[in-house]
């Protein structure tokens, strides 16, 4: 199938190459005119056949929106937009709406991954009807994980982005849990090799997992992560995964607990924030302080 990919940068640019990789056309457009496919939005919406689906990745908020709004006065009825980026829930249900007046489908989707997912797959979870859902299912298909897992239609216009919000709820409390737990055992000193504990715990144990693998690989970059400052940024998921939970009243102390652990590290080089900064670097390529 034919898809319009609006941005190119570290995530998008990677799924259009997969994409490609699964036989599908993709026209990209970014900003960049040394990434883009197009000139324009305009020319990307030309070069595409009826039905046409046009996937975005740009910042979530005003970027976003302001993409929508063009796209709205661009496609036909019958057409398709998911938005792919990081965008809160409740702007989805806003913008099927103001799509859905022109006859627009809108799907949203959060996708996980990161620098990993070109080669790996990326985790999908989205959200619409049935039939927006069927016009972009080539796509997920390409994008997802080898094997049974790897993607799941939420539910209804929304149901993707709060998929995806927990989910960064919960990373966001595993990811303080390794770090808490890594910065004890550097305090004590009988414990003379930490790096070689975390590479232990791989195999054989119930914390296991693919947080823990980079743990050990940010641990092999930097063994003491001396090279990092202290400072997470947090992305805004954690802070509404939280406002989410006031509004339905569940309970969430350890998702809570590790988003002001984040704020923590606004005020000191706290050594725990080093390990959340290496693996958000680890899994996301997100950019790190380093040490002065």
């Amino acid at each position: 199938m034919e898809l319009g990919l609006v941005g190119l940068g570290k995530m998008g640019g990677n799924m259009r190459e997969r994409i490609r990789r699964a036989g599908h056309t993709v026209i990209g457009y970014d900003r960049n005119p040394d990434l883009s496919d197009v000139p324009s939005l305009e020319a990307l919406v030309d070069r595409l056949e009826g039905p046409r689906v046009v996937w975005v990745m740009v910042p979530a908020g005003a970027a976003t929106q302001a993409t929508i709004d063009e796209l709205a006065g661009l496609l036909s009825p019958g057409d398709v937009v998911v938005d792919g980026g990081n965008s809160r829930w409740t702007d989805d249900e806003k913008h099927a709406v103001e799509l859905g007046i022109k006859g627009i489908g809108f799907v949203d989707c959060g996708v996980s991954g990161g620098v990993w997912g070109l080669e790996n797959g990326y985790a999908l979870m989205y959200g619409g009807s049935e039939e927006n859902v069927a016009k972009v299912q080539p796509v997920f298909d390409a994008l997802k994980p080898e094997g049974e897992y790897g993607a799941v239609h939420a539910g209804k216009v929304g149901a993707g982005h709060f998929a995806k919000m927990v989910h960064n709820g919960i990373e966001y409390a595993m990811m303080q849990a390794y770090a808490e737990g890594w910065e004890l055992l550097e305090k004590v000193d009988s414990v003379t090799d930490v790096r070689e504990v975390f590479r232990s715990w791989q195999e054989g144990t119930v914390i296991r997992s693919w947080l823990l693998d980079l743990a050990v690989n940010a641990l092999d970059d930097d063994e003491h992560l001396e090279k990092i400052r202290g400072y997470a940024q947090d992305s805004g998921e954690g802070r509404w995964t939280v406002e989410a939970a006031i509004d339905n009243a569940v309970p969430l102390p350890a998702i809570t607990a590790s988003l002001f652990a984040r704020f923590a590290s606004r005020q000191d080089d706290s050594p725990q924030m080093k390990m959340i900064a290496a693996l958000r670097n680890q899994f996301g390529g997100h950019a790190v302080e380093n040490n002065q």
